[in-house]
């Protein structure tokens, strides 16, 4: 990117300003570009799921027109049954998340505080953490049958290393001079923890957090689907299993809808709790 920078040539040696290509009059702007873009793919998806199975490409039975899935989409929201699956879902979602990050970050800082405890516990951790949550599926049953803390428990242990995990790598990132400074001027754990390592750690705990709250999504609505739990994923289960095919791809949609959602809610989180740090903040030119 080419940059001119320009000064006022009575002012002396007055402040100068860098002008970059995007800033130059008549030029659009990137962000106006790409949204543009982004309609014009998502129109170009739409028309070609609705001219699929209306060629005979693909059977109606199994996939129909957008028009369809749009109708049936329209008649989910009129009803009321679909506003306490969405409602089952989001409290699944938002009470196994607040525990997964509340859980990680003080388990990720307690094992990487204390002396030797994140070796005796490395072994550990790696064994557990590639342990897919939908094999503790049976295990949930067996314990809590289909209620709502069989959904906690899939989506808290998912959720949970996500969060662990990047607080870990967070900690381990702490400028060791840092931290002898702060103990060099008599700093305690706790206040080494609020002033040293805390905010060397919280942009990769935001990443974790954001990382949990689309996993923590994916097998709220599994364990529904799978588990008869209420909530959207078992309505979509029973559209399924009655034909109601339309009805079915409509709340797939919403469940992709929701998930956008929280992606743009966990960003939006994550730059306002980093908005003094530097990948955020960014550089201004002057």
């Amino acid at each position: 990117m080419k940059e001119r920078r320009l000064s006022d040539p009575g002012a002396g040696s007055g402040p100068l300003v860098s002008l970059t290509n995007d800033e130059r009059p008549g030029r659009p702007r990137p962000g106006l570009t790409n949204a543009v873009l982004g309609v014009a793919g998502l129109a170009a998806f739409l028309a070609l799921c609705e001219a699929v199975p209306r060629l005979g490409i693909v059977s109606a039975e199994f996939f129909p027109p957008a028009s369809r899935i749009a109708r049936a989409l329209v008649t989910e929201l009129g009803d009321g049954a679909f506003w306490t699956a969405l409602g089952d879902t989001l409290t699944g979602w938002a009470l196994g998340l607040a525990i997964a990050v509340t859980a990680g970050i003080l388990t990720g800082v307690v094992v990487s505080v204390v002396p030797y405890l994140r070796e005796a516990t490395a072994s550990t951790i790696e064994f557990l953490r590639p342990i897919p949550s939908v094999a503790l599926i049976p295990l949930a049953v067996l314990l809590f049958g289909t209620e709502l803390r069989s959904v906690l428990l899939l989506v808290v242990y998912a959720s949970f290393w996500q969060v662990v995990v990047q607080t870990l790598y967070g900690v381990q990132d702490v400028d060791p001079v840092a931290e002898e400074t702060a103990r060099s001027y008599g700093l305690g754990t706790w206040a080494r923890i609020r002033h040293v390592l805390w905010p060397t750690a919280l942009p990769y705990v935001m990443t974790g957090v954001r990382l949990a709250a689309a996993v923590a999504l994916i097998l709220a609505v599994t364990a529904e689907l799978v588990i008869g739990a209420p909530g959207l994923g078992s309505r979509i289960a029973v559209a399924q299993t009655s034909g109601a095919v339309p009805a079915m791809y409509a709340l797939v949609v919403v469940t992709g809808v929701l998930g956008l959602l929280i992606n743009v809610g966990a960003r939006t989180v994550e730059r306002r709790a980093l908005a003094w740090h530097q990948s955020v903040r960014g550089e201004v030119a002057v």
